[in-house]
């Protein structure tokens, strides 16, 4: 538990304007977090300007920003790939995390470190807290990204490891955006498993998120930022239909139907003990995050259900 909670709640507001160095500033995530993030001087790396496997590079290019805190979105986040390619996985998802770990602490920079809920298991019959041990994953993907926790906790002490899960943003790719591209080919049904269970996600949540901690603490250990509420993929595409006004029919199936080069967890849900224990503002429901999303993102939506009648 130790390495989980290290501090609580402490008020460490950082100056105005503090400079944070964003690392896979063009993913999904990183690219809301550079739109979303209010008050500081943001320095997006991508891909393109640094690989995080090489040190060297995370060395210089830390070195030359010095930030005050240090975000990582940088990850290998397709699952089945992960499954072919495992060295790659592991090198971004852990040695790529352990680099900038390392710089961070160099530089005396806080970490941010963005990891997932496959790094449990998913079996449990209950969300997962940031007090429960992670341990038997299921996939590459989860392995590298547990391996990149483990790296992180051990190599910068003044970090904070959030973890997201089931998570849709602006230009995707996500499941909304899956679903609401799968409803243009005028398909009678889709079919989508109803034995899954999690917390949706939306980009803008876990941006609203980081910013409390951004701002107001000076905790550091693990934390969930997904949304509150859960559904099933079934629900979740049942929803995203009808908040965009399509009227597409929708098949629940299960895990055996639609089999996949890497097991998807059973369970995927995160409870979030620490942010009720900090005193801050909870997470936004699912459903209202996703209407927000939709209505920013499809705004043509009230106009797409004449085009799709497939009850």
């Amino acid at each position: 538990m130790g390495c989980v909670m290290n501090k609580l709640f402490q008020c460490c507001k950082y100056r105005d304007m503090a400079r944070i160095l964003l690392f896979g500033s063009q993913g999904m995530l990183g690219r809301t977090l550079c739109h979303r993030l209010s008050g500081f001087d943001i320095v997006p790396a991508s891909h393109s300007s640094v690989d995080i496997v090489n040190s060297d590079a995370v060395d210089a290019l830390v070195e030359k920003v010095k930030p005050e805190v240090v975000i990582n979105c940088a990850a290998m986040t397709q699952v089945d790939l992960c499954e072919s390619e495992q060295d790659k996985a592991f090198a971004v998802n852990a040695l790529g995390a352990g680099n900038i770990a390392s710089a961070s602490n160099r530089c005396g920079a806080k970490l941010y470190h963005i990891s997932t809920d496959y790094v449990f298991d998913g079996v449990a019959d209950k969300s997962y807290s940031e007090f429960d041990e992670p341990h038997g994953c299921q996939t590459v993907y989860g392995k590298s990204k547990l391996a990149g926790e483990c790296l992180v906790r051990s190599l910068a002490p003044n970090h904070v490891i959030a973890r997201v899960s089931w998570l849709y943003g602006a230009g995707g790719p996500s499941f909304v955006h899956t679903m609401l591209k799968l409803s243009e080919r005028g398909l009678s049904e889709l079919k989508v498993v109803s034995d899954q269970v999690g917390n949706p996600t939306s980009c803008d949540a876990v941006a609203k998120g980081l910013q409390q901690l951004l701002q107001h603490s000076s905790y550091s250990g693990t934390i969930h930022l997904t949304c509150e509420g859960q559904a099933t993929w079934y629900e979740f595409a049942c929803e995203i239909f009808a908040q965009a006004g399509i009227r597409q029919k929708v098949i629940p199936c299960t895990t055996e139907e639609y089999p996949r080069p890497a097991p998807r967890p059973r369970n995927s849900r995160l409870d979030k003990s620490v942010l009720r224990l900090l005193g801050f503002e909870q997470m936004q429901d699912w459903r209202m995050a996703l209407h927000d999303f939709i209505t920013q993102e499809w705004p043509q939506s009230d106009n797409i259900c004449s085009k799709h009648i497939n009850l």
